[in-house]
């Protein structure tokens, strides 16, 4: 689940477009902690929940890109679950901090066919990763060939429409007193170079964000055999104070951070 803030680079990296978050596991580790960042606790994970729906028995979880294993220590103890990433330190992290005999943690490419056998999950997800991905079409075809007929496939991610790096920011109207967000482009697919914030000792690491419309999102589901039964957009429930906050909480209210989608393999 990757989401902490990263400092955006200046100049593009060289060729290879690896988005492992290896490299910077310490740092992520660190500063996503146990139970993860803020809108983990407060948005995200319990948004990602209660979409799953997993409160009745049996059910099976299998959690694409699933970093240190967030997601897994979150649901209900009863659900079996699998947890796939490409980084081997941050599955290693993950088997330290869940050690529930029901749940698993494997290495694995999420764009690449998974070393698993098992192709009878109930539930898949994909939370926080899916713009760390190049061919997201790629890991739908995998959420569908490891799904029972009619699982449920969700996935959050930060807003494609507002939040994209390099390309929207927030800004101020004093004429009007408001606060607003400004998109510059949306419907071209982008390639963006993202400069990692590791933690102290560690080397500056270029890793990658890919910037594609809800459409996109839509046409490779349906080509995967999904069918969406559901989007939301989750916001910030944070509160400002001072003579700014009543601007920013009302941006708060209608520019949301992120969007969720619920499919249905069909």
């Amino acid at each position: 689940m990757k989401h902490p803030q990263r400092k955006q680079q200046t100049s593009a990296p060289k060729p290879g477009r690896s988005t492992s978050w290896e490299p910077v596991q310490k740092w992520y580790n660190k500063t996503v902690g146990d139970s993860g960042h803020y809108y983990h606790e407060h948005i995200v994970i319990p948004g990602v929940l209660r979409l799953l729906g997993l409160t009745s028995a049996p059910a099976s979880l299998l959690d694409i890109a699933c970093g240190q294993g967030i997601l897994g220590r979150s649901i209900p103890r009863h659900v079996e679950y699998m947890g796939v990433d490409i980084s081997p330190s941050l599955i290693k992290n993950a088997k330290s901090q869940d050690p529930l005999p029901n749940h698993g943690y494997m290495v694995g490419d999420a764009l690449k066919p998974l070393p698993l056998k098992k192709q009878d999950f109930s539930h898949a997800a994909i939370v926080l990763a899916i713009q760390n991905m190049e061919h997201p079409k790629q890991a739908f075809e995998n959420a569908s060939r490891h799904l029972v007929s009619k699982g449920h496939l969700v996935i959050a991610m930060n807003h494609p429409c507002f939040r994209i790096p390099r390309q929207s920011s927030w800004k101020i109207d004093e004429e009007q007193k408001t606060q607003y967000r400004r998109i510059d482009r949306y419907s071209s697919p982008l390639d963006i170079p993202i400069q990692a914030n590791p933690s102290k000792g560690e080397e500056s690491v270029s890793t990658w964000s890919f910037h594609r419309s809800l459409a996109d999102y839509s046409r490779w589901l349906y080509e995967a055999g999904f069918l969406i039964e559901l989007i939301e957009e989750w916001h910030s429930d944070k509160e400002s104070t001072g003579k700014a906050a009543k601007m920013e909480n009302r941006c708060r209210e209608e520019i949301p951070l992120f969007l969720a989608i619920k499919a249905l393999k069909i």
